[in-house]
């Protein structure tokens, strides 16, 4: 990483390829979270047997576990489009209703450091 990438985070989309094609596409790509993974596979299973929506799902933890890897692997085995927010970019409840309102049925919603959103 140079420098002018660290100013201006347009000049790193190179990395984000990257990181990209690193990423897990599937459940059987992603290490770790054995048990949370068996789990999500037969919720998922169910829902798809059902022609239903998967439930809502929370994912807590420290950043790096993969937590949006799993919405991205969810989105995909669902065969539903990921949208992504971020908890700070949803600063007043407009901004979340808006949000909410543009999403498909099916869509799967993951939203970043939910923790930080505005009350």
């Amino acid at each position: 990483m140079t420098k002018n990438t660290l100013t201006n985070p347009a000049l790193a989309n190179g990395e984000g390829e990257f990181d990209r094609a690193l990423r897990p596409l599937r459940f059987d790509e992603f290490v770790g979270q054995t048990k949370l993974k068996d789990n999500l596979k037969v919720f998922i299973a169910a829902a798809k047997g059902r022609g239903d929506v998967l439930d809502h799902c929370l994912f807590f933890g420290p950043p790096g576990l993969g937590k949006t890897t799993l919405a991205h692997i969810i989105a995909r085995e669902m065969e539903a489009d990921l949208k992504l927010s971020s908890g700070p970019v949803l600063e007043r409840a407009g901004d979340l209703a808006g949000t909410l309102t543009n999403l498909k049925e099916g869509d799967v919603l993951f939203i970043d450091e939910i923790h930080r959103l505005q009350p």
